[in-house]
């Protein structure tokens, strides 16, 4: 009887904790490849339904040549050096920033930087070509609206201002991980000529409308950085997605 009452008791132990690493395996529903590719983040997934569904989604083809060009400039970016908290979440290397004076300014309201992380390739495409990475700054405005600064990265030169992130890239998935010393600022391109369109975050739930500022101008990254970053996350790009009639705008 003893026996018995212990064999059953195992198995529910096993049964208890196979539930539990399904549970955590099925947590992440969605992915870059696979069943859980780009093509899929809506199924069965109410919250990423504007994913499927969505009118306005990012990222799209750019062209300098059909953007509207305006008069005057809807926007400002103001960053300064500080501490970025890095970390690995399963689908890009993020920085977290707390720093109250990083904002961006857009048609006349405040957003404040809250992290910036990259894609291989780019998400965004200018003029037909596509560059081997985009970096995207993510800004929130105290009622939850978004502005996402985008900016194509080109091989070329060591980045200096990258390299303290990208020393020593955090290869595995964490909720944590080490901080470093980033100056923001020097991220930007000295030119800050824009393409600006209404569209969504490029990962789930694909939220809408989200402000894009995508400069045209791009910036360097050495080819040993480039190939860091894409020993973790070969591709974590989201395909182009259908224009449906946005104006795109020229800053």
């Amino acid at each position: 009887m003893k026996n018995s009452l212990k064999s059953a008791f195992t198995i529910a132990l096993l049964a208890i904790a196979a539930t539990s690493a399904f549970a955590a395996e099925g947590a992440v529903h969605w992915s870059y490849h696979g069943k859980t590719d780009p093509t899929h983040w809506a199924e069965g997934v109410p919250e990423n339904a504007a994913c499927g569904s969505g009118q306005r989604q990012s990222p799209i083809a750019l062209s300098e040549a059909s953007a509207t060009r305006v008069a005057s400039k809807d926007f400002t970016i103001d960053y300064e050096p500080g501490t970025v908290a890095l970390r690995n979440n399963g689908h890009t290397i993020q920085a977290n920033v707390d720093d109250a004076n990083d904002t961006v300014t857009y048609k006349g309201e405040a957003y404040k930087l809250d992290q910036f992380h990259f894609h291989t390739p780019s998400e965004h495409t200018f003029d037909g070509k596509s560059c081997p990475m985009e970096l995207h700054l993510v800004n929130k405005s105290s009622n939850g609206k978004i502005t996402v600064v985008g900016i194509f990265i080109m091989e070329g030169k060591e980045n200096p201002a990258l390299e303290p992130v990208f020393a020593d890239l955090p290869a595995h998935q964490a909720s944590a991980g080490r901080q470093a010393q980033v100056d923001i600022t020097a991220l930007l391109p000295s030119d800050r000529k824009a393409l600006v369109y209404a569209g969504s975050l490029t990962t789930p739930p694909c939220s809408e409308p989200v402000n894009w500022i995508v400069l045209e101008q791009p910036i360097e990254m050495s080819r040993e950085q480039i190939a860091a970053f894409k020993a973790i996350f070969h591709d974590n790009h989201r395909p182009l997605q259908k224009l449906n009639h946005r104006d795109v705008s020229e800053e």
